[in-house]
């Protein structure tokens, strides 16, 4: 199975490498880049998890509902994608099943960083796909932690993939900067290992970020963004589904592991 995601939010990574860009900017990049992924999930008739703040969705309704139409789960981002309050776990559901008018079972904490799992739990998450179970210097230091789903009290944790043994990230990063072929095939070790594959993205990768003076961004963030990008997910998609792989939200996943033996 794989479990294809991607993160929804007002474009802000700019400002980690100190540029500014207006909100405007921020949300008709991400939504452009949104409807982008839509054409791409819809050309294979895959499903996928979108993982949006609550910003995002106010902003974006028709994007939003065309999620929705094609068959697509929306969980939580948060409310805000730059500022987090404990009481945004519960407001960020409750506002976005407002939207949506349907439940909202998922939760992705933004820039995956660690989330309490008793708030999780408490702010009524199914499941939590916050961590990334490996080492990334001044990023994250999750080897401690197993590496595919497992359960804390009533909580689902879906961690992101890595492959098995040296736990190396299957994340956006990688695809962007490891030749197609090698990523491809880490995926298919780590699918014929653990049964799944949980990989996210974002709706800014499929625009054109080759711009510094603009967005700041290096070499390896921008790298095989845009076109590029659009054309290696079509390419990935493509080569799994020869392989009869099956695209389905994480709601599902969570309906198939946690079924009674």
């Amino acid at each position: 199975m794989i479990l294809l995601s991607f993160d929804i939010e007002e474009f802000d990574m700019p400002f980690e490498y100190h540029k500014e860009i207006s909100f405007k900017d921020q949300m008709d990049i991400s939504i452009a880049g949104t409807e982008a992924i839509l054409d791409i999930l819809e050309g294979y008739q895959v499903k996928a998890t979108f993982f949006s703040t609550v910003i995002f969705a106010q902003n974006a309704p028709a994007t939003i509902q065309r999620i929705l139409d094609q068959g697509h789960e929306l969980a939580s981002h948060g409310y805000y994608h730059s500022d987090f309050k404990v009481e945004h776990l519960l407001s960020s559901r409750l506002e976005l099943e407002k939207i949506i008018q349907a439940p909202v079972i998922g939760y992705r904490m933004a820039r995956m960083q660690p989330t309490d799992d008793l708030d999780i739990q408490n702010a009524g998450y199914e499941y939590n796909s916050s961590i990334n179970p490996t080492w990334l210097p001044g990023r994250y230091n999750n080897l401690h932690l197993p590496r595919t789903h497992f359960k804390t009290d009533k909580v689902l944790q879906i961690p992101a993939s890595v492959t098995p043994l040296i736990r190396f990230p299957l994340f956006w990063l990688s695809f962007h900067n490891l030749p197609l072929w090698l990523y491809t095939a880490m995926a298919r070790w780590t699918i014929k290992t653990d049964g799944y594959l949980n990989v996210y993205f974002h709706p800014w990768e499929f625009t054109d970020l080759d711009d510094p003076e603009r967005f700041g961004f290096p070499g390896y963030v921008r790298k095989n963004t845009g076109v590029k990008m659009i054309s290696r997910m079509d390419q990935f998609i493509h080569k799994l589904k020869q392989k009869n792989a099956e695209f389905v939200t994480i709601a599902s996943f969570v309906k198939r592991v946690s079924k009674p033996i």
